[in-house]
């Protein structure tokens, strides 16, 4: 007798789990710089992302990586929602004289992306720092962001869960 049954998909396992809520967070980035820089709203910009860049591969033959799908909605829809908070706390962590509307438009993402993480609890402040660095690395490997961003993120995080620390 043979089994007849559909395979399963297989579960990923908890490194794969990882990249793709790393994936997911760079997406967010991408996502939010896309809706402020086009002016388009969260959905359209959501679906895009999810139907053409999670694992998407490229011309030249590059695979993107899966993102993780409910992660980056969260991200994205918290960002949103939360938007003036998020901005108003990286203001504070900004110098009085450098408002967030002068940085990056792609720090501005970031900084939004991993304030909407803060203010969910369920992941760790210190992983949220690490991760958006990473981010930060990954737009810019040459400069001095990486080290900027993990300064207003650490004061960012100090305010928003100083139970962390």
């Amino acid at each position: 007798m043979t089994d007849t049954t559909p395979d399963k998909p297989r579960k990923p396992s908890p490194e794969e789990k990882r990249r793709m809520r790393s994936a997911a967070r760079l997406y967010a980035v991408q996502a939010l710089f896309q809706m402020e820089a086009a002016g388009q709203g969260v959905d359209r910009v959501a679906r895009e992302f999810e139907s053409f860049r999670f694992g998407m591969v490229t011309d030249e033959g590059e695979e993107l990586a899966e993102g993780d799908y409910d992660l980056f909605r969260r991200l994205l829809d918290d960002a949103v929602m939360w938007q003036a908070k998020i901005d108003q706390t990286t203001d504070r962590a900004l110098v009085a004289t450098w408002p967030i509307e002068r940085i990056d438009p792609v720090l501005r993402a970031l900084f939004r992306a991993a304030g909407a993480e803060m203010v969910n609890p369920a992941t760790p402040i210190k992983v949220v720092i690490n991760e958006f660095v990473e981010v930060a690395r990954a737009f810019f490997p040459e400069g001095k962001e990486t080290k900027f961003v993990n300064a207003v993120l650490d004061h960012m995080a100090r305010e928003v869960r100083p139970e962390a620390f």
